[in-house]
């Protein structure tokens, strides 16, 4: 016997599904009522705008994100490597949550984003430590080589997995030895 969804919960999967294949233009509201066989109008006394569905993905994406992040750096021997790869792996999986997750605002103000942003974040303070400006540094460093690459913008004959790896060795350089926090 298989539980029954929640309508919101229903809502918020399908537009995953249509935002997973066919990518920005395929997240409407008219198409997630239409594949869930209810009209526009009962959509939104679901979910009262597409910014509102649009915090749900991001914060379900970070949440993802998050439990992934957190599994991958749990029996590493190296958590930054661990970390940097699994980021990786998602962005590539999921290029088009993993650009709606990262290029705009954040809307902070929506409690489900901002606890959400804060899991996602855990892995991170585990592997890294709580200096927060480090922390940016190399979720900067991931976050532009993993949209360079979902974007194909390194050159011919750049070898991306030297680069992360490069990468991976600059960020190793500048951080705090153990206990030095």
């Amino acid at each position: 016997m298989s539980v029954a969804r929640s309508r919101p919960a229903e809502i918020v999967a399908v537009a995953r599904e249509l935002l997973e294949s066919e990518g920005p233009d395929g997240l409407s509201m008219r198409r997630i009522a239409g594949r869930l066989g209810i009209t526009a109008g009962a959509l939104y006394k679901h979910v009262p705008d597409k910014r509102t569905l649009e915090n749900e993905l991001i914060a379900s994406g970070l949440r993802e994100q998050g439990d992934l992040l957190t599994a991958a750096i749990a029996e590493a021997d190296d958590p930054l490597l661990a970390l940097a790869m699994e980021y990786r792996a998602f962005a590539l999986a999921h290029p088009h949550l993993y650009r709606l997750m990262t290029d705009r605002d954040l809307d902070r103000g929506d409690a489900l984003v901002a606890e959400a942003e804060a899991h996602a974040t855990t892995s991170l303070r585990a592997a890294l430590g709580r200096d927060r400006t480090l922390n940016a540094a190399v979720w900067a460093f991931a976050h532009g080589v993993a949209i360079l690459e979902l974007n194909g913008r390194f050159s011919p004959g750049i070898d991306v997995d030297e680069v992360w790896r490069r990468g991976l060795e600059s960020v190793r350089a500048v951080l705090p030895a153990a206990g030095d926090e």
